[in-house]
């Protein structure tokens, strides 16, 4: 049975700016900080030391109570036993990815177009990730997303969006009142000195969306 999610605070693991020495430790001390959702991103990493990664962090989600999402890897969501799997639009296509994992399992879909989210919601995906809002050097391959165009997204399905791209104490606050259910981060919590600290900042403020 699908989880009921809180998507206020949804962490995006990039092992290239972790401060933390092991991705454990960083997925640890951003759940601990009040991460709500942890989805393991690893596009250079092959399936086999992806598998193992996914082992190793999952029994610290699993202990908290936070979803796990595997980007991309659907083979590795299902043979980890991930909570879900996060496509974006040069993935597999989500109809195909739903077919594959199922009724039960979590489908997040990246979008940054009216057209692609009505489609996404179609084709069953649970959640949206748009953006990027902000330019980042996390991903050299986004699409720039308005404000506008997130609002018409928001009005146009039904189901909880969060919002990527150069995410930060900064720029959180530019999209109160958006109607948005979260805020996905990665450098403004991975790279921090103290992980869980900047954490705590963001899921404090993802309590005025």
């Amino acid at each position: 049975m699908k989880p009921n999610v809180d998507y206020s605070l949804y962490l995006v693991t990039d092992r290239d700016l972790m401060s933390a020495p092991t991705m454990e430790e960083t997925v640890a001390q951003a759940i601990a900080g009040g991460c709500t959702v942890v989805q393991l991103r690893e596009k250079d990493m092959g399936g086999g030391a992806f598998l193992a990664e996914a082992r190793a962090v999952l029994p610290i989600t699993r202990a908290a109570g936070v979803p796990l999402i595997i980007n991309d890897r659907v083979d590795v969501a299902l043979a980890v036993g991930a909570d879900g799997v996060h496509v974006g639009q040069s993935d597999l296509p989500a109809r195909e990815v739903r077919r594959l994992i199922g009724p039960d399992m979590l489908l997040g879909v990246s979008c940054a177009t009216v057209e692609e989210a009505m489609a996404a919601q179609a084709d069953g995906a649970d959640y949206l990730g748009v953006g990027a809002m902000f330019a980042t050097d996390t991903k050299t391959d986004t699409r720039p997303v308005s404000t506008e165009t997130l609002c018409a997204i928001r009005a146009a399905v039904d189901i909880p969006i969060v919002i990527i791209g150069g995410i930060n104490p900064k720029t959180a606050p530019l999209f109160y009142g958006t109607g948005i259910s979260g805020l996905a981060v990665v450098s403004a919590i991975v790279a921090q000195p103290d992980i869980a600290a900047a954490a705590r900042q963001l899921k404090e403020m993802s309590k005025e969306l």
